[in-house]
């Protein structure tokens, strides 16, 4: 409670501060431009290096004369353009990831402001604050800038500036103490600094430093960020990238050895054969052709390996923030998001989860089980200390403005409170002019809290669960307001009273006043004063979504601080208790079970009630020993272990900003059904990114089995190294972002959550990629080798510039060249969906169509302006129909795949 006064400042004081003394943005670390990334990217990545020496080497010898300038022209382009497309899509979407958490993370303040000529509390953000700003510090907070405690006593944890764990305490200072942001000591009882943690107490501090120039905001370019931990999916990404990258590793040597092969014993036209070759007089074409096979083996490398595989998590995030956003889901840590997707258990609160959040008490109960749904009907004798019980012993600040009671901080509890005395009981209370002394927060552990207060005669009032209060109440006070001993028929009738009101859902508080310090056994000489009753309704959408959950294979389990019989009666009214098996405990009950007992219970486990912060981090440690992949919410300070230790840790949009730095996600409605949201996010991110390795590794099957077998079968590199890197362009970036676009699907909650050991990747999508992949092999083959194909195509005189390859002409290359890109790009139609129907949900993903055309029409193009670099010429309509239609083919050949191979469930 503010005990002293306090001198806000108005508007427009607050504007000459910020301009005398700046605001309280911190100076942002210098974040790498594109053109450093960009060139992060060249400087390290060793293929391409390697593929610049060998890029270098062929413009030597085009300068000598053995080489083709346009080949590494060719070369040079495909390969910026590749890394520049690759960079510039990850650093875009990387700065549109942190654009949006730091935009919709901002910490909002409670700041006194002088307004329309009263004080006020109001929500500011805090790079608004400026020097001289009075702002209410309670437990949870964390510190804005450095100050001065002006009133009140706080325990903070500041290990974020100066390593100690042991909270310090903080009191007010006397009127003529001065802060010194040159001179701090962070020990010093009454300075606090922006970055440590509130973890208990209540206070006002005035600002006095701001910024760059807070200690924090000093010290802010020396503090290292935490390490990433590796999510599931990124670990399984990386051991795919792995795998396949050790098939491009001994795919480009094969290559390499058998393009040297063709060069020496298939190839030359001397009259020597092997021989001739190898002698000194022709050694400028051994070193072109040393050169090339080196150069087309570090090509179908760049092409093979999935250098990017690894990063489709944060691309695909970063594809799909917005939309998270626009459902209350802010995702805090990148990989947050798919790892939801894996869940197997979830720990939720109750509260504003489950349930609205927005407490009502539905009336007061006096010792003579009357029912008083309205304060001021409390008889005359018993209204006043009623009304300073639900008032004194509270963390939140009241004030009257025009009639109406604004109340700002304390919990929940405390504001439902309040709202029930309502203005007209505030300003009674005010009138009375108490003096609060010591205090008692309320914990997990004691259920209760209290606080001493004067007004005539030294008590102390206290509140908390019904069930520790009632039995160590002597006595109580009769209605009116004489003390009376109290009996055992009292009691029950309490206590009958307390089941009634939680068979309603209804939690249920007790207050009592004690004539002894809280320093003494205060609870030894306790007298009753009454119950309130405290609704909460469920959430219309709560039970909808538990067992949307529940059919998507996650097991919902509900952890609240309620007694049990109120957890178990709003755990039925959200269908989480359905039938007799279903199993509710309590803290009690659950600290008798040995880790082995409660394993076994766990998969009956629905509800947890009268629950401690340590329960929640022990479920969460039990739940991962049986591999399971666990979720657990959580928004106070005594959360944050939990959050932390959980697969992924989801913080409530009202909690503490301790929670919310803990978590992965933050719900920022703080809606159960936005959780189940996230499992869905997440679901659709794993099958995007599996979708994207099925086209990826169909054309990395097809692509390496062509550029071997082509010189055994005398058609040399069938797709010229330039063409290698395009088709690398399209395969990589251009793919992710198309297939990372694709929308969430309700079909996803119908799977099981995938198993930390499933691999990635599954039996139906080996039998996608090896049934389309061989397929674009086996055609790109026949249409080579069979003369009907090249008769489709214009011929070229032999010996004429457009003979250019293995004695066929550069129409029919180019059109295989075309029929090949464009059979890939139409394979995405096959990959981004196992239905029959191939367009299934695709106009919810137009960047998939736009991509789809851009690639189509840059093909066309390039035949017009490939020339030399890219080995091509412009084809007549009748040759991009026949490379149209035969590309097509590959549509019929995915639908009868997906006929044959079918899964069962589809």
């Amino acid at each position: 409670m503010i005990k002293h006064q306090i001198k806000p400042l108005t508007e427009d004081e607050a504007a000459e501060s910020r301009r005398l003394h700046g605001d309280n943005r911190l100076t942002p670390p210098e974040q790498s431009s594109f053109l450093a990334e960009l060139w992060d990217t060249f400087r390290g990545d060793a293929l391409i290096r390697i593929l610049t020496v060998a890029l270098i080497i062929t413009l030597v010898l085009a300068f000598l004369g053995w080489g083709d300038w346009l080949e590494a022209i060719g070369i040079a382009i495909a390969v910026v353009l590749a890394t520049t497309v690759a960079t510039y899509s990850e650093y875009s979407n990387n700065k549109l990831f942190q654009k949006l958490q730091e935009e919709y993370s901002k910490i909002v303040c409670k700041v006194f402001r002088l307004r329309d000529g009263r004080s006020q509390i109001c929500d500011i953000f805090i790079d608004d604050i400026v020097t001289g700003d009075y702002i209410l510090l309670q437990a949870g907070d964390k510190m804005p800038a450095d100050g001065v405690i002006a009133d009140g006593e706080i325990k903070v944890n500041q290990a974020s500036l100066n390593g100690e764990s042991e909270d310090a305490t903080k009191k007010e200072a006397d009127a003529a103490w001065e802060f010194d942001p040159e001179n701090v000591d962070f020990l010093d009882a009454h300075s606090v600094f922006r970055g440590a943690v509130v973890t208990s107490g209540e206070a006002v501090m005035v600002v006095r430093a701001v910024g760059d120039k807070s200690q924090f905001g000093r010290l802010a370019q020396e503090l290292a960020e935490d390490e990433e931990r590796e999510s599931p999916l990124k670990v399984k990404l990386s051991k795919v990238a792995d795998g396949i990258s050790r098939f491009g590793y001994i795919g480009g040597v094969l290559i390499a050895v058998a393009f040297m092969i063709n060069s020496i014993f298939i190839s030359p036209d001397l009259a020597d054969g092997a021989v001739t070759y190898l002698s000194a007089a022709n050694a400028p074409q051994i070193i072109r052709d040393i050169v090339a096979s080196v150069t087309l083996a570090i090509v179908i490398i760049v092409v093979a390996v999935p250098e990017g595989l690894p990063m489709m998590i944060a691309l695909v995030s970063g594809l799909n923030m917005k939309k998270l956003l626009k459902d209350n889901i802010l995702i805090r840590k990148i990989d947050g998001a798919e790892t939801a997707g894996s869940l197997n258990i979830l720990f939720s609160d109750k509260t504003g989860t489950i349930t609205r959040g927005l407490l009502q008490v539905s009336g007061f109960y006096t010792a003579a089980d009357k029912e008083y749904v309205d304060l001021g009907a409390v008889p005359a004798g018993l209204r006043e200390t009623a009304l300073i019980s639900l008032s004194a012993n509270s963390n939140a600040v009241c004030m009257v403005n025009g009639g109406q009671l604004q109340v700002t901080g304390g919990n929940a509890t405390e504001r439902a409170l309040h709202e029930f005395a309502g203005a007209e009981g505030w300003s009674r209370y005010e009138t009375l002019e108490l003096e609060q002394g010591e205090n008692l927060m309320f914990t997990s552990q004691n259920k209760y809290s209290a606080c001493e207060v004067k007004s005539g005669r030294d008590v102390t009032l206290v509140k908390g669960a019904p069930e520790k209060l009632l039995d160590v109440c002597s006595r109580y006070y009769d209605e009116s307001g004489e003390l009376r001993e109290m009996t055992a028929q009292i009691r029950e009738t309490l206590e009958n009273r307390m089941t009634e009101l939680s068979a309603k859902a209804m939690r249920v508080l007790a207050f009592a006043v004690s004539q002894r310090k809280i320093e003494e056994d205060f609870l030894a000489d306790m007298s009753f004063v009454g119950l309130v009753g405290i609704r909460d309704e469920l959430r219309p959408e709560a039970a909808a979504a538990i067992e949307e959950a529940r059919r998507a294979g996650i097991q919902v389990v509900m952890v609240t601080g309620d007694k049990k019989e109120t957890a178990l009666a709003i755990a039925r009214d959200a269908k989480l208790v359905t039938g007799d098996t279903d199993l509710v405990l309590t803290s009690e009950e659950m600290k008798a079970l040995t880790d082995d007992a409660l394993k076994e219970l766990l998969p009956r486990l629905r509800v947890v009630a009268r629950a401690l912060p340590t329960d929640k981090s022990r479920l969460v440690r039990v739940s991962q020993e049986l591999d399971l992949v666990v979720g657990m919410t959580g928004d106070g300070v005594n959360d944050a272990p939990a959050l932390q230790r959980a697969d992924v840790g989801f913080a409530m949009g009202s909690g503490t900003e301790v929670s919310k730095e803990a978590a992965d996600i933050t719900i920022l409605d703080d809606n159960f059904q936005s959780l189940v949201k996230t499992v869905l996010y997440g679901r659709t991110i794993y099958n995007n990114i599996r979708k994207f390795i099925v086209f990826q590794l169909t054309i990395n099957v097809s692509a390496v089995m062509i550029a071997f077998i082509g010189p055994f079968i005398g058609l040399g590199t069938p797709l010229a190294v330039t063409q290698m890197l395009w088709v690398n362009i399209v395969m990589d970036t251009l793919a992710a972002l198309a297939l990372g676009g694709e929308p969430p699907l309700a079909s996803y909650m119908k799977e099981k959550p995938k198993q930390r050991s499933e691999s990635i990747i599954s039996g139906n999508m080996w039998s996608a990629i090896s049934f389309n992949g061989l397929y674009l092999m086996a055609a790109s083959c026949v249409f080579l080798l069979h003369p009907f194909f090249r008769g489709l195509f214009r011929q070229a005189e032999s010996g004429s510039a457009a003979e250019v390859f293995a004695g066929m002409s550069v129409y029919f290359m180019t059109g295989f060249f075309c029929f090949y890109v464009l059979s890939a790009m139409l394979n995405g139609f096959n990959a981004r969906t196992e239905r029959l129907n191939f367009f299934d949900h695709i106009t919810q993903n137009p960047t998939f169509i736009g991509i789809m055309a851009l690639i189509a029409v840059v093909q066309v193009a390039l035949t017009f302006i490939g020339g030399g670099v890219m080995r091509t010429v412009p084809l007549l309509p009748g040759e991009w129909g026949v490379v149209a239609g035969l590309a097509l083919v590959i549509i019929p050949v995915g639908l009868l795949r997906k006929l044959i191979f079918r899964p069962s469930s589809q």
